[in-house]
Order: C-alpha cells, then structure tokens, then sequence
C-alpha cells in the first residue's frame, strides 16, 4: 500500500498531546477537535490520504452534474504552547472507515503521533443519558491506567467503570494502550432524544475540562452561545409537539418518541454508523449469537424501530434453515 502521509510543512514540537476527532453521536468530538484547532489557530501540517480506506457508494450532484467519488479527509494540525510543556496535535477526519480499516487507520494515525514521539492521547465522545437537554452535561471519562484516572478525578469527570466506547474513539486508544502508551476518552452526556443531532452542550462540557486538565486558555464564549440558542430552539420543538400545554418538568416517553420521529426529517445517521449497522447485520446473519451486539447498536441510536423487521428477519430465517 502506498504511503498515506503526506507532510505539508515539516515542523519542531516539544512534548506535543496528540488530539484525534471524527464525527460520531452528536458530533460532539468533531465540534471539540474543531473549536479547539479554531480557537488555537492550529496550523495544517499533513494529511492522510484515505483512497484505500473508504468506499464511495453514492454519487454527488451538483446543478445537475454528477461529480467524481470523493474520499473523506483526514488532516493533522500542530499548535506551539509559548507559556506551557507541552504543544498541541490535532487529528480531525472528515468520516470514520469501514469498520474492517478501523485497525489499520488507527494504526496509521498513531504513526504520525509517534513520529513525535507523543506520551498522551486523547479522543471525545458523546454517552447517552437519561437527562433533559436543560441539564448540564456531566463529562465522563475512561482511561489506559490508574493513575490518569486519578488526574481526571480532580477536575469532577466521572469514571466510566463497565461499557464501552464504540467507533474509532475507543479503538484508537485500544492501540494507544496496546502500544504502553497513555490515553483517555472524554465522553460528554447527551440526552437519548437528541442523539441524532449536533450536541454542542456537551462539547462545551468537554472542552471545559479538557482545556483545565492541559492548563490551556480559550475563550469558550462563542460555544457557550451557540449552545444556549441550541437549548432555545429544542425548547421551541418541544412546546411545539406539546401543543402550547403547561411546561412540565420532565418529558414523558410518548413526546420522546414524537420529537425523534420529527428530528429524522432534517438529521441522519453518520456514514460510519450506517455502515457498521450494515456490517453487522452480515456477521449476524452468519452468527445469530451477535443479535445482542446489533440490538445494542440499533437501540443507541434510537433506530430499532426502522430496523425492526429485518432485525426479526434474522431469526425467522435461522428458523427456516433449521427446519429444512
């Protein structure tokens, strides 16, 4: 395979934190990764060259005309802290693979970071909650040792002691630790009702610590305001489907199911997410004792009710098979 790297501009670091982000639930990682790289005015300096690693299955139209395949980017970013230790990385990729190049691309990315001879990794991620979308966002948090454990601990994230971290936010820290190096995910909660779009309260809650933990000043303040008019405009759907009545304190289940069914008329599901979806329905159809893994997957994203029938499909095919 050809070398995927490409350095744009050759570059000095000292002790350099590696950042990697991609969109996922709630596109919480791709808006930290982005408004940090932002706010830092981060500079360009390689891309990884993702040819061999996706599959277009669609073709994009534009005033009539159909446009080439394009593959999702993949860029590197570097930031040089004049008043602290350790200067800034920052991975932010356009889309994550198919799920069978997640192993290799991780692999790819940490080559970059390794190059740097980066000691500390850290991705982002969205947990679904049972909370209200008025309710701040607790940050939670997972990590390849003990003691980063303890340092998260100091600034109120809370240990993620069972579960786990779908996509390419857990896998590359598999690596990281695979590798004996450190790594930590921040998750930041997110309501289930709103999974399927843009979370920028938990980004910010994120980024209000992530910023803490590094000892690294932004101005937060834009982010604040988006989130807050984001909260307003879901106020705005929610007494809309709630017919002008009394504001309650809680939602109940039946206007949670009405405000998903609406939010599916203007969001969708990340490509990456269909796509493992896809993948696993095969692994099922060839091993039905993965149904739970699907069901999982299916009920995180709030979808099993459109999947309901080919879901139920497995099993009666399974029963056929066993009857012949």
């Amino acid at each position: 395979m050809k070398n995927m790297i490409k350095f744009t501009r050759k570059v000095k670091l000292k002790s350099p934190i590696f950042i990697a982000a991609w969109p996922g639930m709630g596109n919480v990682a791709i808006k930290c990764a982005t408004y940090l790289k932002d706010s830092l005015h981060a500079e360009e300096f390689a891309i990884l060259d993702t040819a061999d690693l996706f599959y277009p299955d669609e073709a994009l139209v534009k005033e009539g005309i159909i446009q080439v395949p394009y593959f999702p980017k993949g860029k590197f970013y570097y930031w040089k802290n004049k008043l602290g230790r350790n200067d800034l990385i920052i991975f932010i990729s356009e889309s994550q693979p198919s799920a069978d190049k997640g192993y290799f691309y991780t692999h790819k990315i940490m080559e970059v970071a390794e190059s740097f001879q980066v000691k500390k990794v850290f991705t982002f991620a969205a947990m679904p909650a049972p909370i209200e979308h008025t309710q701040k966002s607790n940050v939670w948090f997972a990590a390849t040792d003990r003691a980063f454990c303890l340092d998260l601990k100091r600034f109120k994230a809370k240990r993620m002691d069972t579960g786990q971290i779908s996509g390419l936010n857990g896998l590359l820290l598999s690596i990281v630790r695979e590798r004996g190096q450190r790594g930590v995910c921040l998750l930041g909660e997110v309501p289930l009702y709103t999974i399927q779009i843009d979370n920028l309260k938990a980004s910010l809650a994120i980024l209000e610590i992530f910023t803490k933990v590094l000892g690294i000043r932004i101005n937060l303040d834009e982010l604040r305001i988006q989130a807050q008019l984001q909260e307003e405009e879901m106020n705005r759907l929610i007494e809309y489907f709630r017919g002008g009545s009394e504001h309650k304190e809680t939602i109940s289940e039946e206007e949670i199911e009405r405000i998903k069914k609406s939010l599916q008329f203007y969001t969708k599901l990340p490509n990456s997410v269909k796509e493992r979806i896809e993948k696993l329905f095969e692994v099922v159809k060839k091993d039905i004792s993965k149904a739970n893994e699907l069901k999982c997957e299916l009920d995180k994203w709030s979808i099993y009710k459109d999947y309901e029938d080919r879901f139920l499909d497995l099993f009666k095919d399974r029963k056929r098979s066993s009857n012949q």
